[in-house]
């Protein structure tokens, strides 16, 4: 889904606005500082100057039958309340904070209107680790372990798995995974089969594969199919292009596919 294919209601997403990350900066400045008038417009500016981060966002929910026009307005709450609690103060990009506050916001909406129902208590203790992650992603400026996520609610560890795992929401076999622009891996090409004995063999032979990379084409590969970023998202956090990302990416693969 591209965002000049992206159908909105009122919304003409191919004229979107993209703010640079000093205009964002600038821009939360006059929210914190700024007199009345000139913080609601500084505020109105950048919800406006973000809203292809909904949009980036709102892709990894598609193909669920959801309504878009629901899960854009869904995102832009999440993106509104990371507006306003994002503390300007510390060295972090804004799109750090605001994916995952967008994210969880989507996830509450899909997760209270799903047909599968959970205990209030588990639920409770789910919305909360998820709450205490953005936190700590912003203060630790990273993704926080579940043991640390355990011990700022004060629960046990597996607690917070069994609240985290009973909320997620059930995946089709056919949801796409990844695709290089001709083949697409879905989910139902990821399951496999327990009878199979040659499943410890293949694990061997793909951590041998894996060793032989070099460190660049392990993180690209650890921060693509891991953490589930884009090929833009990776570019940015490494400093190089799009592209050089791609050729690497692809490269790795390659790679991995001879050593097999």
């Amino acid at each position: 889904m591209q965002y000049n294919k992206v159908e909105l209601c009122g919304v003409d997403t191919s004229r979107l606005k993209v703010l640079t990350e000093k205009e964002k900066k600038d821009l939360l400045i006059k929210i914190r500082d700024g007199a009345p008038a000139e913080r609601k417009k500084a505020r109105e500016e950048l919800i406006n100057g973000n809203l292809r981060l909904v949009l980036s966002v709102i892709q990894r929910f598609s193909g669920r039958g959801e309504n878009l026009d629901d899960l854009f307005q869904v995102g832009v709450i999440g993106l509104i309340k990371a507006i306003d609690n994002f503390d300007v103060s510390l060295d972090v990009r804004f799109s750090t904070y605001g994916v995952p506050m967008i994210m969880g916001e989507l996830r509450r909406y899909l997760r209270d209107s799903g047909a599968i129902r959970v205990s209030r208590s588990m639920r409770d203790t789910a919305y909360h680790a998820m709450k205490a992650k953005e936190e700590l992603t912003v203060s630790l400026n990273r993704e926080p372990t579940v043991e640390e996520i355990a011990e700022a609610l004060g629960e046990e560890k597996e607690s917070v798995v069994l609240a985290l795992e009973a909320i997620v929401e059930p995946v089709s076999l056919y949801e796409p995974v990844f695709s290089d622009g001709a083949d697409t891996v879905y989910v139902m090409d990821q399951v496999g089969d327990k009878s199979d004995d040659n499943d410890w063999l293949e694990e061997i032979a793909f951590k041998e594969a894996l060793k032989k990379l070099s460190d660049r084409e392990k993180r690209i590969l650890s921060l693509r199919y891991f953490k589930g970023k884009t090929q833009m998202e990776v570019a940015d956090e490494i400093g190089i292009s799009q592209a050089q990302v791609s050729r690497i990416e692809k490269g790795a693969i390659d790679s991995i596919k001879r050593e097999l």
